[in-house]
C-alpha cells in the first residue's frame, strides 16, 4: 500500500485541521492512517500523510477529482500550492 505525502498552503489552518472532509472523501476509498501536520515555520503550510490502497499515478498526475477539488475548496486549500509525494 503506497504511502503518500501531500503538502499545501491553506487559508485557515484551524479550519483545515478540524475539517471532516478528509475522512468523508478518503475513508470510503480505503485510505488509512491519515495524519495531519502543520509547518512550524510557516503560518499556513500544512501536510498530510496517508496509505492509499489503489494509487493510480496517472489519475493522480491529472489532478484532483471533482469530489477532491470540492473538499479542497471547503478546506481552504490553495490549489496552486499543492505538492504530492509517493513512497518509492
Amino acid at each position: 500500500m503506497p504511502h503518500v505525502i501531500v503538502v499545501a498552503e491553506v487559508k485557515d489552518v484551524q479550519h483545515w485541521l478540524n475539517s471532516p472532509k478528509r475522512e468523508e472523501v478518503f475513508g470510503p476509498r480505503g485510505v488509512t492512517e491519515i495524519k495531519t501536520y502543520v509547518d512550524i515555520q510557516s503560518s499556513n503550510r500544512v501536510a498530510l500523510t496517508m496509505n492509499v490502497p489503489d494509487l493510480d499515478l496517472d489519475a493522480a498526475r491529472a489532478g484532483p477529482t471533482k469530489e477532491e477539488a470540492d473538499a479542497m475548496g471547503y478546506d481552504g486549500v490553495i490549489p496552486e500550492t499543492v505538492v504530492s509525494f509517493v513512497e518509492s
